[in-house]
């Protein structure tokens, strides 16, 4: 039996990106770059037909993720056409991740497609040399192996020596071809912000969070001190956080701490929020750092969803199966995964669907607090992209205020544009 006359290309991701990374970025993670996957793929199939000169039959993308879960880019790689995903583990040791399994099925399909002869070339984007028995099989089955690097930061190899040795084909990919496609981030790391959040969200993201909190309070009472005589109004972008833990309160498993700093008057808040802002919270509030998060009263309230939000419907309720359907393809091929965005989408399907417009009212009385039942899904749905799953297993909250940032910006969007004044129809003449 002949080998078929054409070739496929498998690409160890873990070596491109980091790779890519340091050469573009200086250091090998990944998050110092952005990549248009949609454009790689395409330059590697047309490098790869155009070297081996014949039709490609696959791409195999080999990368890690946290238990095998799928992440977008993951999501958005898969259902291009000829390209097949296979995901390894990505565990966390001594601070650092580290694919697990990667390169056992790197060589598994290796081995696989020379022995039944599929193709007649392969091209291989790697540089660990555990593959090194993988290729010496595929030449013994009569394939030839294209072994391609990515140009090294250093101007030396960043690939096994054996593995270069072994390969019938070498080529690099230098800087001018990985730009084409891969870039390195700015200093800020944000490729495109999202738009300005109006000022409590801002205030809310700029909180502390729950752990460096009682740390950094000290800090906070000093300086409000220093300058309480000088500025006994907070400026206009001070974040809103209630009292400071410590007044006369029991925080942090019930032990009263000093009062330590000046509070703004409720009279100062209400002017620094304007008219059309919610009111200052009440004087006994303090700002819940739970997944309920929002302003409660001292003592906390009773258990149970409250009476005037017991009547919004979720978003699985308002959802027939054909939208279902349409949504998991919108997530799949079009939805980023970036957290303040993940949380723009789960609202604007929510109002979209909602069936009466007195919903959307009800639910900004109880800002910043998202009722339960819609915030426990709306974190389910991040989960979905991979956002949650973070270092020990531990929940990152700073997406989670991402997310619930990006649901309130478009429920602000929504509000406003039902409350924009409509224009004025043009009166012909009778």
């Amino acid at each position: 039996m002949e080998h078929v006359d054409r070739c496929v290309v498998l690409v160890d991701a873990g070596y491109l990106l980091g790779a890519a990374a340091s050469l573009l970025a200086g250091e090998p993670a990944r998050s110092r770059i952005t990549v248009d996957h949609a454009a790689l793929i395409q330059q590697l199939r047309d490098r790869a037909e155009a070297e081996t000169q014949l039709p490609l039959l696959r791409i195999y993308w080999f990368d890690g993720a946290p238990d095998r879960v799928p992440q977008p880019e993951h999501r958005r790689l898969r259902v291009m056409p000829r390209v097949t995903v296979r995901l390894g583990a990505l565990t966390r040791s001594d601070g650092r991740w580290a694919q697990k399994g990667v390169d056992a099925a790197m060589h598994t399909e290796l081995t696989e497609l020379s022995r039944n002869r599929a193709c007649s070339d392969i091209v291989l984007v790697t540089g660990d040399g555990d593959l090194l028995p993988g290729l010496m099989s595929a030449k013994e089955h009569g394939v030839a192996v294209h072994l391609w690097a990515v140009q090294a930061a250093d101007g030396d190899y960043n690939q096994s020596e054996d593995l270069v040795a072994e390969a019938d084909e070498r080529r690099v990919l230098d800087r001018a071809w990985i730009t084409r496609a891969v870039r390195a981030k700015d200093l800020s790391g944000l490729c495109a912000p999202p738009p300005a959040p109006r000022p409590e969200i801002a205030a809310i993201l700029a909180a502390p969070l729950p752990e460096s909190g009682l740390a950094a309070s000290a800090e906070r009472a000093a300086a409000a001190a220093h300058h309480a005589a000088a500025a006994p109004v907070a400026p206009a972008d001070a974040p809103d956080r209630g009292p400071a833990p410590g007044d006369g309160q029991p925080v942090n498993g019930g032990v009263p701490q000093p009062a330590a700093r000046a509070v703004p008057t409720p009279k100062d808040l209400a002017a620094l929020r304007g008219p059309s802002l919610p009111p200052p919270p009440p004087a006994s509030a303090t700002l819940r750092w739970s997944s309920d998060r929002g302003w409660i009263d001292r003592p906390a309230a009773p258990l149970g969803e409250p009476a005037e939000t017991a009547s919004l419907p979720t978003l699985a309720q308002l959802t027939s199966a054909e939208q279902r359907w349409a949504d998991r393809e919108e997530d799949i091929t079009t939805v980023g995964g970036d957290p303040y965005e993940v949380g723009q989408v789960f609202a604007r399907r929510w109002l979209d669907r909602l069936p009466e417009s007195g919903h959307v009212p009800k639910l900004a009385t109880m800002y910043p607090r998202i009722p339960h039942r819609i915030d426990g899904e709306l974190l389910r749905y991040a989960a979905r992209f991979g956002l949650l799953a973070h270092k020990d297993d531990q929940i990152d909250e700073h997406d989670r205020y991402a997310i619930r940032a990006g649901f309130w910006r478009e429920i602000d969007v929504h509000a406003a544009a039902q409350h924009a004044p409509a224009p004025e129809e043009s009166r012909g003449t009778p």
